[in-house]
């Protein structure tokens, strides 16, 4: 994971600038989200991964801030969070696993498991997802609401930080996008909206673009969870 982090993050550094993010050569990018916050994600496969693995790269207008790859399940099995500087990968022997074929069977699925990280310990995470019904289309690709609420939990029990609000996912392509939420740390509530405006596939214009579109002038007080 660090090797590949590390050739990401040189992909996105100012030397390398450019108007197309390089993935390594063993990946291959399929989508490309613009989101309302400034942000923009790259979601690509790697042959040396498990089946099943994706990928996703976050970068906002100064460079890359998150990297981390989810299981055929979505499970959160790595994490690199730039700004903090700590990484995290998922714990064996989840109490509850996360499920994205019980979200699409039953309209819900809930979780509990743990993350073990170099920088900051063990943290455990309980939550829930749940389809609200509602569906949008953006650029071609359908998108199912959904409802979530996670907390984040010490190993002493405190809670350090939780969120709630809406996500949207794709069947197709087995995974999350993000939507609008609110996180709440020691008792100040921030909130997010990483909504997806733009998605663009292999040989569409901004496909794998360095540049983010939306959002940037907008000053936030937003805190997210992943930085």
């Amino acid at each position: 994971m660090k090797y590949l982090v590390s050739l990401l993050i040189l992909a996105a550094s100012p030397a390398a600038a450019q108007a197309t993010f390089s993935l390594p050569a063993d990946c291959t990018g399929y989508m490309t989200v613009q989101t309302k916050s400034c942000s923009i994600s790259h979601h690509f496969t790697c042959s040396n991964d498990p089946e099943g693995w994706q990928r996703r790269v976050d970068l906002d207008a100064e460079g890359i801030t998150y990297a981390g790859a989810i299981d055929a399940e979505t499970q959160w099995v790595e994490s690199f969070h730039v700004l903090s500087g700590h990484s995290e990968a998922l714990a064996p022997g989840a109490n509850d696993p996360a499920s994205f074929s019980e979200l699409i069977s039953t309209g819900r699925d809930s979780y509990d498991f743990e993350t073990t990280s170099p920088e900051v310990g063990t943290t455990r995470f309980v939550g829930q997802d749940s389809l609200t019904g509602n569906a949008i289309t953006v650029d071609g690709l359908a998108l199912e609401e959904t409802e979530y609420h996670i907390q984040a939990i010490s190993p002493e029990g405190d809670i350090l930080w939780e969120s709630e609000g809406n996500e949207y996912i794709n069947r197709e392509h087995r995974l999350f996008l993000s939507g609008p939420g609110t996180t709440t740390v020691e008792g100040e509530s921030y909130p997010t909206d990483d909504s997806p405006m733009q998605i663009s596939f292999p040989g569409d214009p901004g496909f794998l673009s360095t540049e983010p579109k939306f959002g940037c002038n907008v000053v936030s007080s937003s805190w997210s969870p992943l930085e």
